[in-house]
């Protein structure tokens, strides 16, 4: 398809000189034709299974991907420690632009990226092969540069959602465990989504001290979620930053947070920006990868029991309510559901105790489709409980007493 393909320097061109009257219709001339030459993989999305479940947080969304495999988080957090020596040195490498493949790298010779500056850096605009939600882009670091949330990244992201109208956009986080799939090089993701966490109200608002223009809260979330909204950009980032130098030296040892161990770092944030009703918003998720003797591939990681659903890190996607589960829980589900009506003897192993579970509470179930329908629900269920155990402040008393107790060390006006 790269035949068919504008050259990059065209491409670049005719987006700019649209966008210099029409910021929309140049980003959805790029997505159109992202479609056309097929860089994005229409009928490999359209073979993904979705749907929504209702939970204690709104709805969540549920994608069970066809299309890439299930990732280990130790797979993932050793390749943040391998050299790059390769060409491109990453999937991610602005120099994939056009590249034809090789072995281990798939070929983007229908690759094209728009090039734009960001504080004096170039940077790179292109949406992704396999989106898992409407219009899904990612802006990447022109250098192969790794993950890392800073001041910087909420200067970024604020910069992302005003030039790119209608985009949201976010970042995983920089530290194994609670970061996304690829730690090597930065960059955000985006798109025009609006995802179950965007959704979420605030359960308890409050004024940061010399904020006073800031409203913020704690979000209404399985997980630990600070939301600002502002219509200045300066003082969002400003109070991000704080909230990010504040979080990274804090430690909780009653609710088992702690900021560090032997001067390993643990503590993160999963940073995701907005810009509606002609505001700015900005939502910190706290992020925490101690593991222990009990969790070892994380305190604020799915918990053993839930894995056999969703084993890999809980990245910026999952954070804000979009499940990504792996291919094989299409036709697992299947057989789970099978066995809850009798027609099969067993199921996985590691599906075994769930579906027993199951099997006894709704043990007069009769009809297939009813027994895929709740197969389904409990996969939604399972969902909000692996983002629960991903919450370093747990939706208890104790837990939210905790939650506060970090944001007035922060420092907030009293009520």
């Amino acid at each position: 398809m790269d035949l068919v393909t504008p050259c990059p320097s065209q491409v670049n061109r005719d987006f700019w000189t649209t966008y210099a009257h029409s910021p929309e219709q140049a980003i959805g001339d790029f997505y159109q034709l992202s479609q056309k030459n097929d860089y994005i993989k229409l009928k490999a999305i359209a073979k993904n299974i979705a749907y929504r479940v209702p939970s204690d947080y709104g709805e969540l969304e549920i994608t069970i991907n066809l299309s890439k495999p299930e990732k280990d988080p130790k797979e993932i957090a050793a390749a943040k420690l391998v050299q790059s020596s390769n060409y491109p040195q990453c999937q991610l490498c602005i120099e994939n632009e056009g590249y034809h493949g090789r072995v281990n790298h798939p070929a983007r010779s229908n690759h094209r990226i728009i090039r734009f500056e960001m504080a004096g850096q170039e940077w790179g605009f292109q949406y992704s092969p396999y989106a898992y939600f409407n219009e899904h882009c990612i802006f990447l670091d022109g250098q192969h540069r790794p993950m890392a949330i800073s001041r910087q990244s909420f200067e970024r992201l604020l910069a992302i959602v005003e030039q790119f109208p209608g985009y949201f956009a976010g970042s995983n986080a920089d530290l194994p465990i609670v970061g996304g799939s690829i730690l090597t090089h930065d960059h955000y993701q985006g798109g025009r989504h609006v995802f179950p966490m965007e959704l979420a109200p605030l359960q308890k608002t409050f004024r940061f001290a010399g904020f006073e223009q800031v409203k913020a809260g704690i979000v209404k979330w399985p997980m630990s979620v600070l939301r600002l909204t502002s219509d200045s950009k300066e003082d969002l980032i400003n109070l991000a930053d704080k909230i990010l130098q504040e979080w990274r030296q804090y430690s909780d040892p009653r609710v088992q947070i702690l900021a560090e161990t032997d001067g390993i770092p643990h503590h993160t944030i999963t940073p995701i920006a907005r810009k509606r009703d002609r505001q700015f918003e900005l939502d910190l998720v706290l992020r925490d990868n101690q593991t222990s003797a009990e969790h070892p591939d994380g305190i604020y990681h799915p918990h053993k029991d839930v894995q056999h659903i969703k084993k890999e890190n809980i990245g910026l996607i999952e954070v804000m309510g979009l499940a990504i589960l792996p291919p094989r829980l299409k036709a697992e589900v299947e057989q789970v559901a099978s066995y809850l009506v009798g027609e099969g003897d067993a199921v996985t192993d590691y599906h075994q105790e769930w579906a027993d579970q199951l099997k006894v509470q709704h043990s007069d179930l009769t009809g297939k489709e009813k027994a895929l329908e709740i197969v389904k629900d409990s996969v939604g269920a399972i969902f909000a409980r692996v983002l629960e155990d991903a919450g370093v402040y747990k939706q208890t008393e104790q837990g939210q007493a905790a939650f506060m107790r970090f944001v007035e060390q922060v420092g907030i006006l009293p009520d």
